[in-house]
């Protein structure tokens, strides 16, 4: 694969990062996945905007103007010759002084990397199982708007959900309510409404999730955002899942403890791979 570097294109052997890069000794940075499909990255914009506003916030300098990154995106999905895959965008802080100051990191690194992945878009919905973790994740944290370099709660929440024998682990925040899956958004049905954790739970505000709820009207549902206790989840409608790789999936069980259904689901994700084809052709 070839990778986008700081500016140039490098074969994937070659792409190294220094080992002084804040990214790799703090975590100190950005990235951002998003779906690449008939070779053209789906919600570019959504994605680019998170971005800019994360760094904005954590007073990074992004090297590249946007219109200038999705050229180099266009560029290195031709050059792989990938029609459907997904592309990874990190943002770090670059190189600084020792210790925690970020003073001196005024050269940022840019990196893009693109692997194949054909998602399920010809209507069969992906179902998992998913395992509750044991981290929690602070509510009201500012820092999950975001899509930080720094997922040791998701990771150690996966690595659960892993060993388990689960697709996907759900994380509760520090009041004791589920608010999403480790690399996912939550979505549950109950009463014909569909339902999802507000922002102030300390969410990620997925592009995906934006994505479902501007389908809402279409498919003439009625939404709402709100906070939901474990106990609660498992007794819902239907419970299902938004992120950027596989679209909408639904999840069977939790914990073990099997799941409904609803035909709101299969439906969502029938409208959702409609917009992706109609927005990448």
């Amino acid at each position: 694969m070839t990778v986008f570097l700081n500016g140039q294109f490098v074969a994937e052997a070659q792409a190294t990062v220094s080992v002084f890069d804040r990214s790799f000794l703090y975590g100190d940075g950005l990235f951002e996945t998003m779906l690449v499909s008939n070779g053209k990255p789906f919600r570019w914009t959504q994605h680019m905007d998170r971005l800019e506003r994360g760094a904005k916030f954590l007073g990074i300098q992004i090297p590249f103007a946007r219109d200038a990154l999705a050229k180099f995106a266009a560029e290195l999905t031709a050059r792989n010759q990938l029609a459907d895959a997904l592309l990874r965008l990190t943002l770090s802080r670059g190189i600084g002084v020792r210790g925690y100051s970020p003073k001196g990191a005024d050269k940022p690194t840019l990196v893009m990397t693109m692997h194949p992945f054909a998602a399920s878009s010809s209507g069969s919905l992906p179902r998992w199982r998913a395992r509750t973790a044991s981290a929690h994740l602070p509510a009201d944290e500012p820092l999950a708007q975001f899509k930080t370099c720094n997922k040791l709660a998701q990771i150690l929440a996966r690595s659960q959900a892993d060993a388990a024998g689960a697709d996907e682990a759900l994380l509760l925040n520090t009041d004791g309510f589920v608010v999403e899956g480790a690399s996912s958004n939550l979505f549950w049905i109950e009463r014909g409404a569909v339902c999802t954790p507000p922002l102030a739970s300390g969410i990620l505000a997925g592009v995906t999730r934006e994505v479902v709820r501007e389908l809402y009207p279409k498919l003439k549902l009625s939404c709402r955002e709100e906070n939901i206790r474990p106990a609660d989840l498992s007794r819902a409608d239907a419970v299902f899942l938004a992120l950027s790789s596989h679209g909408i999936v639904e999840l069977t069980d939790i914990d073990g403890a099997k799941l409904g259904s609803s035909v709101h689901v299969p439906l969502l994700s029938q409208a959702y791979w409609l917009q992706v084809r109609a927005e990448c052709g």
